[in-house]
């Protein structure tokens, strides 16, 4: 496999062969949406796409629409209209919906004909009339939905695969979902090469989205090698897209994984690195060092960590000097003690008494 190589320089400087390289960078695909208020408050245009579905362009998507039988990967959360209850939030769970179009679930065919409408990386919201969601009776296990209960959706269209048959990756065999997935890490990279970072992220995640931990859990020996050798460089490349962008507690989230989910790999370096520049850049010194400093026990030659600790180093002197400056400026310089005032009231009446007493003492010799 030939990825991304985007510096040519030692060890972190010059990755291996699965990974995107990111030193200098200043889910994926756009801020993942904040629901803290209910369903969100969209202005666009409403487009009509069945008596009872209703679309909102949140966010532009780029590329074809999925044609029946696609193999779509989404995100989504679902309340109903009526109460604003939220009953589903696949971000929260942190694992997309598989969908094939013309073969979804019956509950979800509102669903289905809105993201058959949708390209790659679009976020909508639908507005799903009973008859295409839960129906009369609605469903009182898991979700719980009430009786005729309108749905609304936010959706996001990761991506899809097109095949002629709608073969899920249940279906699959395990060579079959490892080889998409590395088809998409391949494609992630070179639209990282072309400055896409978003849509090279919906790519890693598809990638990730063919082994999910229900697939890598059945995995042993060389074939969940195989898996992880694919799976880890597409967090980590995503971990690289989002210090690009900025998007730095994500990023440490995608490294994290690599270290401590995926595991087996807690003193990976890459992810040590990246993870610790993403905190670096939230001014979380202490944690960024600790990692630095672990990642340098595994590559001690490594000539990007000893910069990056050059500069931490570097950074914590300028904040201790401005420090003192401002402290200097609260408190100022010890000021010196002032002269006392000479009081010559005082003096004066010391004067007369010592005059006084040598009159006395005087004129007591010459009487006696």
């Amino acid at each position: 496999m030939e990825d991304v190589q985007e510096q040519q320089s030692q060890s972190l400087g010059q990755d291996d062969e699965n990974e995107i390289v990111i030193e200098n960078a200043a889910s994926v695909h756009g801020e993942p949406p904040q629901d803290a208020n209910g369903p969100p408050k969209v202005d666009s245009k409403e487009e009509i796409l069945h008596d009872k579905v209703k679309k909102q362009i949140i966010k532009e998507g780029h590329g074809p629409i999925p044609s029946k039988y696609s193999t779509c990967f989404l995100h989504y959360r679902a309340w109903t209209e009526s109460t604003q209850h939220k009953f589903e939030d696949t971000w929260d769970e942190q694992r997309p919906l598989e969908m094939i179009l013309g073969k979804e679930k019956k509950e979800m065919t509102g669903l289905a004909i809105g993201v058959s409408s949708m390209k790659a990386g679009e976020r909508a919201l639908l507005h799903v009339g009973w008859e295409l969601g839960y129906g009369k009776e609605g469903n009182f296990s898991f979700p719980n939905v009430p009786p005729s209960a309108d749905i609304l959706y936010e959706v996001e269209l990761i991506g899809f695969d097109e095949t002629k048959e709608g073969k899920a990756r249940g279906d699959m065999t395990v060579e079959e979902r490892i080889g998409a997935a590395d088809r998409r890490k391949m494609d992630g990279n070179d639209l990282f090469k072309e400055e896409k970072l978003e849509e090279a992220m919906q790519q890693y995640e598809m990638a990730i989205a063919y082994m999910g931990d229900d697939f890598m859990f059945q995995l042993f020996g060389k074939y969940r090698d195989m898996a992880l050798a694919v799976k880890n460089p597409c967090h980590l490349n995503m971990a690289a897209s989002l210090i690009k962008l900025k998007r730095y507690e994500e990023a440490i989230g995608q490294c994290t994984v690599v270290m401590q989910v995926l595991a087996e790999d807690e003193n990976n370096v890459k992810a040590l690195f990246r993870r610790a520049k993403a905190r670096a850049e939230l001014g979380q010194t202490d944690a960024a060092r600790e990692d630095f400093l672990k990642a340098r026990k595994f590559a001690p030659q490594d000539k990007a960590i000893a910069r990056e600790l050059r500069l931490l180093a570097e950074h914590d002197k300028a904040v201790y000097q401005k420090q003192k400056e401002i402290y200097k400026g609260i408190f100022g310089p010890t000021p010196d003690p002032k002269p006392k005032r000479t009081n010559w009231l005082i003096i004066a009446w010391q004067w007369l008494l010592s005059l006084f007493y040598s009159i006395f003492r005087r004129e007591k010799r010459k009487a006696e």
